[in-house]
């Protein structure tokens, strides 16, 4: 897999994504994210009461210790979920690669054009890695921890909803595009 650093001479513009200057595709990210957390949250419930992550059967030191735990880790998550997203990118062979936080998203991004496979697997890279370690460790950990663990798979899940989306919406398209994603935009080119 590598990046190409010039755009070849035959190909051009098809396709622009704007996930901050879009509001229409945002509002559908943020709701296709909303409904993944929707539905990861709920059957898990009747597995594991959500209840549990708010006892304090065992005091309100070790349930503040959870929750600040989980914020901890729900921000740590974030910076690594880029970081991967980069190191996939560096896989691919690019030198310089940008990241930044919008307010609304955090973003890893490169002047770089990638290939439709190599970019898709870029995308997923976050997604698949976090959630093959996170499934194996929430069954290891204590019943009033499950929700902490869980809590983060959620978030690897939704939070990679703009990448599911471009994924989808990629695999559609002829396999000789070529990808330039500057964190919060991206745009497709295509062969003349």
């Amino acid at each position: 897999m590598r990046s190409y650093s010039e755009l070849p001479e035959d190909y051009t513009e098809i396709l622009q994504i704007d996930l901050q200057k879009n509001k229409r595709l945002m509002l559908l990210v943020n709701a296709l994210a909303i409904a993944i957390g929707v539905i990861m949250a709920v059957p898990m419930h009747f597995y594991v009461p959500i209840g549990s992550l708010f006892s304090m059967d065992k005091g309100l030191f070790a349930y503040s210790v959870r929750f600040a735990a989980l914020v901890v880790l729900m921000i740590a998550y974030i910076v690594l979920h880029e970081l991967v997203h980069g190191m996939a990118m560096k896989l691919c062979g690019t030198k310089k690669i940008k990241y930044g936080f919008t307010g609304m998203y955090a973003f890893a991004g490169s002047t770089d054009y990638y290939a439709k496979k190599p970019y898709i697997f870029i995308g997923l890279a976050p997604v698949v890695l976090w959630g093959v370690v996170l499934a194996v460790i929430n069954p290891f950990v204590p019943r009033d921890w499950f929700w902490v663990v869980w809590m983060l798979q959620i978030v690897n899940i939704s939070g990679a909803a703009g990448d599911l989306y471009v994924t989808c919406r990629f695999f559609r398209m002829p396999s000789d595009i070529l990808v330039r994603d500057h964190g919060m935009s991206m745009k497709v080119y295509g062969r003349n």
